[in-house]
């Protein structure tokens, strides 16, 4: 209490830049320092910074016709990085400015995926198609947060379910972290650890040895302990790479002991001048007339539904390891964070990259130490600043920078203390929310099936009237998400 209560006068006795920026940001009064908060926004940065390699080969295949983002007769991975980079650094700076809330935005994996694989490649549609659903999408998102609807919704989750979300997404995120570095694998029928049961490579090692750098330097509480083990688990990868010349995994399973995406070693020139071909190759309406209205409205809903609720539980879970949670559960400034990701999905349609939203692994730059949206800010200037030194971005691989998502799902997975377990009404929901978010890998699926449960139970207990009434909405509108796929061939999709 008393350290606390010390650092406010201290931080109003700042006069400058430095002063002004405590105040705007502020930095003390959520406990935080300058160092910190900047300590934080690079952690983030690196710990996502992977979508500036993995968007383009998601995004870089040709459309219905044969076309590709950008223009040309090949696949425009540079200016579609650059354009990634652009866009998920402005929404970041502006998440900062405006919600000063510690969230980065860049382009949704699961989103793109759907735009390039389930909407792109519709007979007849273009990438310029694709990406004006994504406008549309975020169009009717800002409309619904400007009403109030988006932030209703949220304050009616029940706030057990809410640390459900948090702590499911906790899990999450550790998965991702192990199956992004290799440790865990697909395989038949279902998962592997490492490469037949056990972990083979100089890439594992590299995990191995910053995972349990991090365990220490966390442990022992040192200042930066996260970014230290990412960046000295960079430079033993970049030492093993420029000694074994390792070498990238490749898509047909050749090489499996090479690093999981990015090599971490300098091709060419640490500098380029960016590429923005991608901007503003977008038709707002143009797939109206090629695959009909009810078509349309179906892509946009289901767009729609996974922006709507991925955001929701990111922001849960960010505010509740930041500690600025209120009572009920809420971040600080709940409507401006939902108005900037709305605006930043606009802006990824707009961008020709898809739909950019908060990214969960803004809770490593949390769990370093970030308070405010100044962690934000340094993180976008970071990807504007990755659209000229891309080549050394590229020389962090995932197994170096994702040993802070494991750590930081532990830190998450913290939380599960808080729900009444021998209540079954809402653990039962709860357990569903936390256990298929890692096993469906989406975020929308794990709160939509809790989402569901919650009110099923309450009705077979003669409670509907306890439902607030906004969840039945949410409930129908995840009912219809479910039976998508019948929906989709009912009329003819």
């Amino acid at each position: 209490m008393s350290k606390k209560t010390s650092a406010r006068p201290a931080a109003a006795t700042k006069s400058g830049p430095v002063g002004a920026l405590d105040r705007f940001f502020r930095i003390s009064e959520r406990g935080s320092t300058i160092s910190r908060e900047v300590r934080g926004g690079l952690v983030t940065f690196f710990a996502m910074c992977y979508i500036l390699v993995l968007n383009p080969l998601l995004m870089g295949g040709p459309d219905s016709m044969g076309g590709f983002l950008g223009g040309g007769v090949e696949a425009n991975q540079h200016a579609i990085a650059a354009g990634t980079a652009l866009v998920a650094g402005l929404m970041s700076i502006l998440m900062g400015v405006v919600a000063n809330f510690p969230i980065a935005l860049a382009t949704g994996l699961g989103i793109n995926a759907m735009v390039a694989f389930g909407i792109a490649t519709i007979p007849s549609m273009t990438w310029a198609d694709a990406m004006g659903l994504v406008v549309l999408e975020g169009i009717i998102i800002l409309l619904l947060v400007l009403t109030g609807f988006r932030e209703a919704v949220f304050k009616a989750v029940p706030s057990q379910l809410k640390v459900a979300i948090s702590v499911g997404i906790g899990l999450f995120i550790a998965f991702i972290g192990l199956v992004n570095a290799g440790i865990v694998r697909p395989a038949k029928p279902v998962v592997e650890f490492g490469i037949g049961g056990s972990l083979r490579g100089w890439p594992a090692v590299v995990f191995v040895f910053g995972l349990f750098l991090m365990i220490v330097l966390v442990v022992l509480k040192v200042r930066g302990g996260i970014l230290i083990s990412i960046v000295a688990a960079t430079v033993l990868a970049v030492v093993l790479e420029s000694i074994f010349h390792l070498g990238p995994q490749e898509p047909d399973g050749k090489n499996p002991s090479g690093w999981a995406l990015q090599t971490p070693a300098l091709d060419g020139s640490p500098v380029q001048l960016p590429d923005l071909s991608t901007l503003g190759q977008f038709s707002l309406l143009g797939s109206v007339n090629k695959i009909g209205v009810v078509a349309v409205v179906l892509l946009v809903f289901s767009l729609m539904l996974a922006d709507f609720f991925d955001t929701m539980g990111t922001m849960v879970a960010i505010g509740a390891e930041a500690n600025l949670l209120d009572k009920d559960g809420n971040p600080p400034g709940t409507r401006k964070i939902l108005v900037v990701d709305s605006v930043a999905a606009i802006a990824g349609g707009a961008g020709g990259v898809s739909s950019n939203t908060s990214y969960i692994e803004s809770a490593a730059g949390v769990g370093e130490g970030a308070r405010t949206g100044l962690a934000s800010v340094v993180t976008g200037l970071l990807f504007l600043a990755s659209m000229f030194i891309a080549p050394l971005v590229a020389m962090v691989p995932y197994e170096a920078a994702t040993p802070a998502l494991v750590i930081v799902g532990f830190l998450m997975m913290t939380q599960v203390a808080e729900i009444d377990w021998k209540n079954i009404d809402i653990a039962l929901p709860a357990f569903l929310t936390i256990i298929l978010m890692p096993f469906s890998y989406s975020i929308t699926v794990g709160i939509g099936v809790g989402f569901l449960s919650y009110v099923a139970i309450r009705v077979a207990r003669g409670k509907a009237g306890q439902v607030h009434p906004l969840l039945w909405v949410v409930s129908a509108m995840f009912l219809a998400y479910f039976t998508m796929g019948p929906l989709r061939g009912l009329f003819h999709v």
